[in-house]
C-alpha cells in the first residue's frame, strides 16, 4: 500500500476529512465516540497526523472572504442582511477554526487582497452572468462559493433562495387582500438577477389573478433604508392610486414606512407593505412588517461547509448548486384594501 492520506482515514472511518482533521488537530465538535473510531483507523493503517497536521497549517491561512461586490463604501453596515449572513457564515466557521472577513469592492478592484492575505476561500454575495468581477474572480483559483448569483455554469458551488417563489408569496398574499394596484421596490432588476427572479414572481402573481402589470407601478430604488424613505413620494401620487407596495429588502420597507409616517399616511390602513428578508428587528416595527422569510443564519452555515469541503479537497454535496425555501411572514403591514 502507498503512503496513506488523511482521506484514506476518513474513509475508512466512514467520517468527511474535516472530521478527521478535528480529531488531529483536537478543535471543532466531535462526538467522543467518533475520536476513538477516528484515532482507531489512525493507528490501524500507521498514519502520521503530525505531518498531515503540519502540512495543513503551512498551507492554509484559516482565512476566508466574504466579498460582496458594487456596495458603495459604508453601505456595508447600512444593511443588517449581511450582519446577519456573516453571523451565520462565521458560526459554522468557528467550528472549524477559520476566521472570517468582509469585503465591499467594486469593478476596479484588483483582487490582490487575495494573496496578499493568502485567503483559503472566497464567498461571493450577489454577482451576475458575465460580470468583469466574476471572470476575476475564477482566475484566482481559489476555492469558492456564490451566493445570490445566478450562474449558468454547473461546475460552479452556489447557493441560492427561492427568490422567484418569494416574489409569488408576497404579491399572492397582497391579491389576496383585495389589492390591484401593486407597486414595487425593485432595487436593481439585473437579467437572471435575485430581483429580477423575484420580479418574475410577482408576474405570475398578478397572471394567475387576471391583473394588468403596469410597469409604471416599478421602481428600481437602492435597496437601503433612503432608497425607501425617498420612494414615500411616489407612492402617495393620487395619480398612480397605489394601494400596497412590495419591497424586495426589510431595510427599504422600513425607509418607506417612516416616509409614508411623515407624510401623514398610515400602514396598513392607507398603504399596506410587504418587506424580504425577515430580519430579526422586523417584528418590533410599528407597525410589525411583513415579510419573506428566509433562515439567513442557515444560509451561512451551508455556505460555508460547501466551502470547506473544497479548501480540504472533499465534496459530500451531490449538487454543487443548492436553492433554500422561502415562507411568508403575515403580521401588522397589510389588511384588507380600505
Amino acid at each position: 500500500m502507498g503512503k496513506v492520506t488523511i482521506k484514506d482515514v476518513a474513509r475508512k472511518a466512514n467520517v468527511s476529512v474535516t472530521t478527521v482533521s478535528n480529531v488531529i488537530n483536537n478543535s471543532g465538535r466531535t462526538s467522543p465516540d467518533t475520536i476513538r473510531k477516528v484515532k482507531q483507523v489512525i493507528e490501524e493503517l500507521q498514519f502520521s497526523p503530525s505531518a498531515s497536521a503540519r502540512n495543513l497549517r503551512d498551507k492554509n491561512s484559516h482565512l476566508i472572504a466574504v466579498v460582496v461586490p458594487f456596495l458603495e463604501k459604508g453601505r456595508l453596515q447600512d444593511n443588517p442582511f449581511y450582519w446577519q449572513l456573516v453571523l451565520g457564515i462565521e458560526e459554522g466557521a468557528r467550528n472549524h477554526q477559520f476566521h472570517v472577513i468582509l469585503l465591499g469592492v467594486d469593478e476596479g478592484e484588483s483582487f490582490s487582497f487575495v494573496s496578499e492575505r493568502h485567503l483559503d476561500g472566497l464567498i461571493v454575495v450577489g454577482t451576475f452572468e458575465g460580470s468583469p468581477i466574476l471572470n476575476q474572480i475564477l482566475s484566482l483559483d481559489v476555492p469558492c462559493v456564490f451566493m445570490d448569483s445566478y450562474m449558468s455554469d454547473s461546475s460552479l458551488y452556489q447557493v441560492l433562495l427561492d427568490d422567484e417563489m418569494g416574489g409569488y408569496l408576497g404579491t399572492k398574499h397582497l391579491i389576496g387582500l383585495g389589492h390591484q394596484r401593486i407597486a414595487l421596490l425593485s432595487g436593481k432588476l439585473q437579467q437572471d438577477g435575485v430581483n429580477y427572479k423575484r420580479w418574475l414572481g410577482y408576474r405570475r402573481a398578478l397572471e394567475e389573478a387576471g391583473l394588468p402589470y403596469d410597469p409604471e407601478l416599478i421602481r428600481e430604488e437602492p435597496v437601503s433604508t433612503v432608497g425607501g424613505y425617498q420612494a414615500s413620494q411616489y407612492i402617495t401620487d393620487p395619480r398612480m392610486n397605489i394601494t400596497a407596495v412590495f419591497v424586495f429588502s426589510d431595510v427599504g420597507a422600513m425607509g418607506l414606512i417612516k416616509g409614508l409616517y411623515e407624510l401623514g399616511v398610515q400602514v396598513p390602513r392607507d398603504i399596506s407593505i410587504v418587506g424580504f428578508d425577515d430580519l430579526f428587528y422586523t417584528d418590533f416595527m410599528i407597525p410589525s412588517l411583513t415579510t419573506v422569510n428566509q433562515d439567513i443564519i442557515e444560509r451561512g452555515n451551508i455556505t460555508v461547509r460547501l466551502l470547506l469541503d473544497q479548501i480540504v479537497g472533499e465534496s459530500r454535496q451531490q449538487s454543487r448548486k443548492v436553492v433554500l425555501p422561502v415562507s411568508l411572514k403575515v403580521r401588522q403591514s397589510t389588511a384588507p384594501i380600505h
